[in-house]
């Protein structure tokens, strides 16, 4: 009798086992489609408009800053803001590339 009840309580907790890990599984899979796989799209295609850029292109620096790129290396990107001015930033602070068209 008490062998039975034994079994009964083994199959039991491990029933409560996969309870217990089901949500976090769960919970991983809704962060994972909701939160981790949209930023890293958003990483990817802003790594892509930062390696297609080039000389001649209309710019947003993360600040706000509106120029055309004059100059353009792997690290650093030389803005042409007027006639005269020209300043220098990293290639990272490149917000977004503006077209002509628009």
């Amino acid at each position: 009798m008490f062998e039975t009840f034994n079994i009964a309580a083994d199959a039991g907790s491990q029933g409560g086992i996969i309870g217990l890990i089901l949500p976090f599984v769960l919970m991983f899979v809704i962060f994972y489609f909701l939160l981790i796989r949209p930023q890293q799209k958003k990483q990817k295609t802003r790594n892509a408009m930062l390696s297609a850029l080039s000389k001649g292109d209309k710019v947003v620096t993360i600040g706000g800053l509106h120029g055309t790129i004059t100059e353009i290396t792997d690290d650093i990107v030389v803005l042409k803001v007027n006639d005269v001015t020209k300043l220098t930033f990293d290639r990272s602070s490149v917000s977004h590339s503006v077209n002509a068209d628009a």
